[in-house]
């Protein structure tokens, strides 16, 4: 089970103030401070009906709830082979050839001011040079998902499905998922919140990487 400690710092920090947050760390990890800095983004924010910025990674009200999906033949064909890439980058253990693939889209990876994606992770995650940030991609991609602003110029698919949920309103089934990426620890203080802030990814129709991110 991943382990991160610094989660109650973050949680206490997305309380006190509404700015962007770095990475939840994990295994005591360190994340870098926050930053006020516009993320990166292939393109200007765009905000759904919801006011969420779903193009850049920030959590989405939890209410209407989406259809969570397990099937992946209703992904469209882009998505799949996006979500396919994603994965066999995350399995080599390799950094750079997911960050590779960050040079057409540059999807979100952090809430601050970083340009570098492997510097960033390795930062965050000095203990294993970065590639703990490689096993979590795979958790996050392997989970339900759900569809999101169907119909909308924002429309994405979003991984794991936790992120447009009330997480008082999960099944005991549910919070076994959930507890495989987060401790029992990290979901009572997510609980504060009322919804999912460790990481996410979303992917657009199109198969373009929008985001890889937590916090926010």
């Amino acid at each position: 089970m991943l382990l991160h400690i610094g989660f109650r710092f973050i949680v206490l920090a997305l309380v006190a103030s509404a700015s962007a947050l770095a990475p939840v760390s994990l295994r005591g990890e360190t994340a870098p401070p926050p930053d006020s800095s516009a993320p990166l983004s292939p393109e200007p924010a765009q905000k759904s009906a919801a006011g969420a910025e779903t193009g850049k990674g920030h959590i989405a009200p939890a209410s209407p709830v989406a259809e969570i999906i397990t099937d992946l033949s209703r992904l469209p064909a882009p998505v799949a082979r996006t979500r396919e890439r994603l994965l066999a980058a995350a399995r080599s253990g390799d950094l750079q050839q997911l960050a590779g693939m960050m040079t057409d889209t540059l999807p979100t990876f952090s809430f601050t001011d970083d340009k570098d994606p492997v510097a960033f992770w390795k930062a965050n995650y000095p203990d294993s040079d970065g590639v703990e940030v490689l096993s979590i991609l795979t958790l996050i991609l392997e989970s339900g998902f759900v569809r999101v602003d169907e119909g909308t110029p924002q429309e994405m698919y979003v991984w794991p499905y936790f992120v447009r949920m009330s997480l008082g309103a999960l099944t005991p089934q549910q919070r076994v998922e959930l507890f495989r990426m987060v401790t029992g620890t990290d979901y009572k203080d997510m609980m504060k919140l009322g919804v999912y802030v460790f990481y996410r990814v979303g992917i657009s129709p199109d198969g373009s990487w929008q985001f890889f991110v937590s916090g926010d």
